[in-house]
């Protein structure tokens, strides 16, 4: 690392403290806790996802930048309350990616990413089992327990068809889909359409991962998709959303495909 980049993150360490000092620091900063600033990591990191997606390179930088922040906030929080230090952490991940590469780092040799990514997978398998993380569910709860819903789907589909717990076929997991579905359909309450529900976002998260599709993005196109051509809607009517409410559904239906159309185009909202 260059002696630029290591003195701006010795500086960002010295201002996330004077931030915290307890006298002169920000009340807002001195306020927060570890557990406080949970739902800023969060939507930090989804700031960051979607500038990866689709901001400019300065957009990227700055998301980085301030989940960076977060990251180096919980360190000075941590090291006040004699907790843990940002250098423990800088350690943690040191010697975790040293052990989980010993293909790089040692004599350990791999054919390609699918093999590097078994032999990362085998470490954590490992790890967990020293830890007393007996058996891949205990292993998966663990793991899945912060992260999204359809994250956390995609990763104990990965993990358990792994494992050989998987369908034959494509074929099979699409009548799966249709069971689902038909059970949805015949849901008589709504704890019943729930779990129905889940079971049918479930098998659909399977067919992603047999199609190497990522359901997150999928998603967020859609929503992304959605918004261009409702903002097409709204431009037709005005901005009026009253007016919008009074036109019938055929009329609807109308500008509905014709914002299709115009943002098939090319055309933006």
């Amino acid at each position: 690392m260059a002696d630029a980049t290591l003195a701006a993150v010795e500086q960002l360490i010295a201002t996330v403290a004077r931030l915290r000092e307890p006298e002169r620091g920000c009340p807002w900063d001195l306020a927060q806790t570890n557990a406080s600033l949970i739902p800023f990591v969060l939507e930090e990191a989804h700031e960051v996802a979607d500038a990866l997606r689709h901001g400019t390179d300065q957009n990227v930088a700055e998301e980085l930048g301030d989940l960076l922040l977060q990251v180096l906030l919980q360190a000075q929080i941590g090291e006040q309350e004699q907790r843990f230090t940002l250098l423990q952490i800088c350690n943690a991940i040191q010697h975790k990616l040293v052990r989980r590469h010993p293909h790089v780092f040692s004599t350990a040799h791999v054919e390609d990413e699918v093999a590097a990514r078994k032999s990362w997978d085998a470490a954590k398998a490992r790890e967990a089992q020293a830890r007393g993380e007996i058996g891949l569910s205990r292993q998966l709860e663990e793991k899945v327990r912060s992260l999204p819903a359809p994250a956390a789907a995609m990763a104990i589909s990965r993990k358990v068809a792994a494992a050989g717990f998987d369908w034959p076929t494509q074929d099979a997991l699409w009548d799966k889909v249709d069971e689902e579905l038909s059970e949805l359909r015949a849901a008589k309450t709504a704890d019943e359409a729930q779990a129905e529900l889940g079971d049918l976002l479930f098998t659909l998260v399977n067919i992603a991962r047999w199609q190497g599709l990522d359901p997150e993005e999928a998603l967020a196109g859609t929503n992304r998709r959605f918004l261009q051509r409702f903002a097409h809607m709204e431009a037709a009517l005005d901005h009026d959303l009253q007016r919008m409410a009074a036109q019938g559904t055929d009329t609807l239906q109308a500008l509905w495909q014709r914002a299709k159309q115009q943002t098939a185009d090319g055309n933006t909202p």
